[in-house]
């Protein structure tokens, strides 16, 4: 049998995607049921709009409820005990800056589900984080980019 893939996150993640699923299957999952049951008293359901848009919906939200179960019960909690505090690691955030003089920038590094690049939180799965994780404060480290290219950044900070 194939390894699952696991979901890296934070405590904090974790229980927003428990919020999100008890959202999903309290809040969300009723409402559709309910439309779905208004829109079949409209009659033929062959030319129902409001049937059809409920039906998609009602695809999504079991879609969604199906993948957060999925990524909790593959969860694997962020543990940097025994990481060294300087070393950037997954749950950590980064202040780095493109050289030579570019602004600094900070991310917290956390695991796929939980990104929000708006937010300052970047995946472990992205260039960025990906180049950047292992490496230390004064550390310079090269970052390939998608398009090809590369950048050089410095890591000022870690937190």
């Amino acid at each position: 049998m194939a390894d699952e893939k696991t979901y890296p996150m934070t405590l904090e993640g974790k229980a927003k995607l428990e919020e999100e699923l008890e959202n999903f299957r309290l809040v969300r999952r009723p409402e559709v049921i309910n439309r779905i049951k208004i829109a079949r008293s409209y009659g033929d359901l062959s030319e129902n709009s409001e049937y059809e848009s409920a039906k998609d919906e009602q695809s999504f939200v079991e879609g969604r409820i199906a993948q957060i179960e999925n990524m909790l019960q593959y969860a694997e909690i962020i543990d940097n005990d025994n990481v060294a505090a300087d070393e950037v690691a997954l749950g950590r955030e980064v202040t780095f800056k493109e050289l030579p003089d570019e602004e600094p920038e900070s991310y917290v590094i956390v695991g796929e589900s939980e990104s929000d690049p708006m937010s300052g939180k970047i995946s472990n799965e992205s260039p960025m984080a990906k180049s950047l994780i292992g490496h230390k404060i004064g550390d310079k480290v090269n970052v390939e980019l998608p398009n090809g290219g590369s950048m050089e950044v410095e890591v000022l900070d870690v937190k």
